[in-house]
């Protein structure tokens, strides 16, 4: 097994790119999981099990972080040295400044469930297309500098998104 402080790419056998394979995720998660799992080594003593517990909250730390698009993105910008830095840096392109102005505006002006769903479907709409851009920057351009503008974009996207779920929720109650 790597160290406790390999990459999670390391840790899970993967290639160190934005697209993983959602099965192969899963399959090395539980074979890893049954590798650490604490209860193998009950025999072996006290130490032995919380060098487990470690090792298998570390395996599902990495395996919550390569699953999800948005964190592994930031992570894979993370590891070549772009952090996202989301809560200081946020700037953002033009384009996405004014395509978030009007869906504020249009969040603002939904009367309907119709409206809201609407503006939903838009934003999952931008949120694969955002997705494709990280891929790209990432995967083909190895810039990982884009590819950090386009995570905070991203980020912004799936806020976004909830806000409006949550207003769907409350408009159905």
């Amino acid at each position: 097994m790597p160290s406790l402080q390999s990459s999670d790419f390391e840790l899970f056998g993967v290639s160190q790119s934005f697209f993983q394979s959602a099965d192969t995720l899963s399959q090395r998660w539980k074979a890893l999981q049954l590798q650490a799992h604490p209860d193998k080594f009950a025999a072996q003593g006290g130490l032995a099990q919380r060098l487990a517990m470690q090792w298998s909250v570390r395996i599902n730390e990495g395996y919550e972080r390569l699953k999800n698009p948005l964190k592994r993105a930031a992570y894979l910008c993370e590891l070549q040295g772009e952090p996202i830095h989301a809560e200081t840096n946020t700037a953002m392109p033009s384009a996405f400044l004014v395509q978030q102005m009007e869906w504020r505006e249009s969040l603002d002006e939904a009367k309907s469930l119709e409206d809201l769903e609407k503006i939903f479907l838009d934003t999952k709409s931008a949120e694969r297309e955002q997705l494709t851009k990280i891929e790209h920057a990432i995967d083909t351009s190895h810039n990982f500098k884009a590819a950090a503008q386009e995570v905070r974009c991203l980020m912004f996207i799936e806020r976004f998104a909830n806000e409006v779920d949550a207003r769907i929720d409350q408009m159905q109650a």
